[in-house]
């Protein structure tokens, strides 16, 4: 089964932003195009909208003036639903609502042809629901475009329960020839972006609701350390918290209040007092004219240790050793089966993030994941009460030796980049196992879908197949709600690695 032909007629139905995207996007790839919509004179509307960005795709030079006036040649709006009764492919784009969606699908199947496939635009709704409503659900499929739809390469193709396998396939040929990076993928909450991606709002919120660290110091350990585009606040900020709480909520409720993807009480608040973020001018953060820039908590300079001593083996944080070394600082090593951490000169320890807290060990201060030590720019650490406050002055002096800014944050268990990387990995081995995506598609998707600096997948390689089990493993015992208990996938995954290595545990 190959793609459209590009002869054949394209529907998009729905005109608001992102029924325009997908309409640009067939356009531009050489359809005819046909824009209904339900309220009168919104197609033409939407018409003249796109022919404007076509326009500034040409003053770019992202387009050529002929290849501009060819599309707009090519695209015709619709006053009724008739009109689209010769298109080989139809796209709702309505209000997100199952009801609505329904009888306009069931309009739709009326009026074009049986080899015309159907297809849902929809983040939220199940594509079985939908095509439930349907005589053939068979030729439905689920077309999820990220927004803004020509700029995003993304297209998550979500077959439906009764979906035939040759429509999803020409459902995933047409957005690879649309010039799209198409992933296939199961009918599940969220697919694979928006059921992955949930921990790391949840846990940037939870270490917030913990009072482990404010916003602005979070967002930036997610961005130094971490590597993400952006921070969970800050990111939420664009979103709308509405619609990120709302989208949360919708696979919460979809896994039957599932633990692991609760929402947020603090969010919850914001979006009752009216703060979404930059749409309304307050959100997480102040976004007014005159508003200043939130700040991060940077530690004071402090002396660097003179030297360090290291026992075991620092695993993901290893490349540490060499750059303390360029720093001047020596480093003395010990044959001694202690763990994976360093000892500073006045005793105490520096250990990477576990899912174990400070507070349970003598003097030990911990330091978060980063993915890319040499690189990073900002490493937190975590330390409790009890800390010596000599530990803690090392632990700062010696990793702004190595030109990071250091974060203090509170006595976290699993810090803020380590358990949001761990849960990530989690959800995305337990998807695999589901039937929902392979790894391939899942890394693709969220490295594409969410700007992701490296998909679930390639992160647990890189960290080694028993790292996230263990981290949350030690986070469920110290918070046995449910919300860390690593799936039965991962402890798959990191027990057959065990085996493999001759080990017994």
């Amino acid at each position: 089964m190959t793609a459209l032909d590009l002869s054949s007629p394209v529907a998009v139905v729905g005109t608001g932003t992102m029924g325009q995207g997908i309409a640009q996007v067939a356009l531009v790839a050489g359809h005819r195009v046909r824009l209904y919509d339900a309220v009168p004179g919104r197609a033409r509307e939407a018409a003249a909208a796109i022919g404007a960005r076509l326009d500034r795709l040409v003053e770019k030079e992202r387009l050529t003036g002929a290849d501009r006036d060819a599309a707009r040649g090519r695209l015709l709006p619709a006053a009724d639903l008739a009109e689209l009764a010769d298109c080989a492919l139809v796209v709702e784009a309505v209000l997100e609502r199952l009801e609505v969606k329904q009888e306009l699908l069931r309009a739709l199947e009326d009026v074009v042809g049986e080899d015309c496939l159907l297809a849902t635009n929809t983040s939220s709704l199940s594509v079985t629901a939908i095509g439930g409503a349907l005589r053939h659900p068979g030729r439905f499929v689920g077309l999820h475009f990220f927004n803004p739809a020509p700029l995003l390469p993304l297209v998550e193709v979500v077959s439906g329960f009764a979906t035939d396998v040759s429509s999803a396939t020409r459902a995933y040929e047409m957005a690879r020839a649309w010039g799209k990076t198409p992933v296939a993928c199961a009918d599940t909450p969220g697919f694979i972006v928006n059921r992955i991606a949930r921990p790391f709002y949840a846990e940037a919120f939870a270490v917030y609701e913990a009072q482990g660290a404010d916003p602005a110091t979070i967002d930036a350990v997610l961005r130094e350390s971490g590597g993400f585009r952006m921070g969970a606040f800050e990111l939420t900020d664009l979103i709308g918290q509405d619609v990120n709480e709302a989208v949360t909520h919708s696979v919460w409720q979809s896994f039957f209040q599932d633990v692991r993807f609760t929402p947020s009480l603090a969010q919850r608040r914001l979006v009752e007092s009216g703060r979404l973020g930059r749409k309304s001018g307050h959100g997480w953060y102040d976004h007014g004219d005159d508003a200043e820039a939130a700040e991060p908590h940077t530690a004071e300079r402090a002396r660097p240790p003179a030297y360090v001593t290291v026992e075991g083996d620092l695993g993901p944080a290893a490349e540490l050793l060499a750059l303390i070394r360029e720093a001047g600082i020596a480093v003395r090593e010990e044959d001694e089966d202690h763990g994976t951490r360093l000892v500073l000169p006045g005793g105490g320890q520096l250990a990477l993030a576990d899912g174990q807290t400070s507070v349970e060990f003598r003097d030990v201060v911990y330091f978060d994941l980063a993915l890319d030590y040499r690189r990073a720019t900002r490493i937190a650490l975590s330390a409790s009460q009890d800390t010596a406050p000599q530990t803690l002055a090392e632990a700062v002096g010696l990793f702004q030796a190595l030109g990071k800014d250091v974060s203090v944050i509170g006595d976290v268990p699993g810090m803020i980049v380590a358990r949001t990387v761990a849960r990530i990995i989690d959800l995305a081995h337990d998807a695999v196992a589901k039937g929902v995506a392979t790894e391939e598609d899942v890394d693709t998707a969220m490295r594409l879908g969410v700007n992701y600096p490296l998909g679930p997948f390639e992160w647990s390689r890189r960290l080694g197949r028993n790292w996230a089990y263990a981290l949350l493993d030690d986070l469920h015992l110290r918070d046995p709600s449910g919300r860390y208990a690593p799936s039965l996938a991962l402890y798959r995954h990191a027990y057959a690695s065990d085996k493999r290595e001759g080990s017994s545990s």
